[in-house]
């Protein structure tokens, strides 16, 4: 795998950090529209608002995220599938980033479309969905700084062996 030298990995690593944080950021705006309106606010309003957020930072954000660390890992020693931590870490992220692109924006979008009008099943979905990926970032981030579990195995050389042997 080729690596890069100490800057540049330090340039990928601050890309990460402020991508992460700007995806973590627009979250937490998602959250807190969506608890505004639980709690009586205008979702004629703040909807409008929710779905250009989702749209014009969440989405993209959410994909840049995983990006760079997948360029991250590929391009440290890291590796992308060394870790286990590093495994947990990009299967959350995989799924944050699907779960924001084919559920929660085309939701933000009906919901900016329609205010008032959404049903109250579904607003709460605008407060349950964010709170979930809050905490899952929360949890990556503790991931990336506490770096459990060490290595991956490496492939079984005794199984292998007895492979051969049959």
């Amino acid at each position: 795998m080729p690596r890069i030298p100490p800057t540049a990995r330090k340039g990928l690593l601050t890309l990460h950090l402020v991508t992460s944080l700007g995806w973590l950021g627009a979250d937490l705006v998602l959250l807190t529209l969506g608890i505004a309106v639980q709690r009586g606010a205008d979702p004629a309003v703040l909807y409008p608002v929710g779905a250009l957020v989702g749209t014009v930072l969440f989405a993209p954000l959410s994909v840049l995220v995983w990006l760079i660390g997948v360029a991250s890992s590929l391009l440290t020693p890291w590796g992308l599938l060394r870790y286990r931590w590093v495994v947990v870490k990009l299967v959350l992220t995989t799924v944050m980033v699907g779960l924001v692109l084919f559920l929660l924006t085309p939701n933000l979008r009906h919901a900016g479309a329609v205010g008032a009008a959404l049903p109250t099943r579904d607003r709460a979905d605008l407060v349950i969905a964010p709170a979930v990926s809050t905490s899952l970032m929360i949890i990556a981030t503790a991931l990336s700084t506490y770096k459990p579990w060490g290595r991956r195995p490496a492939a079984q050389p005794a199984l292998a062996g007895r492979a051969r042997n049959r």
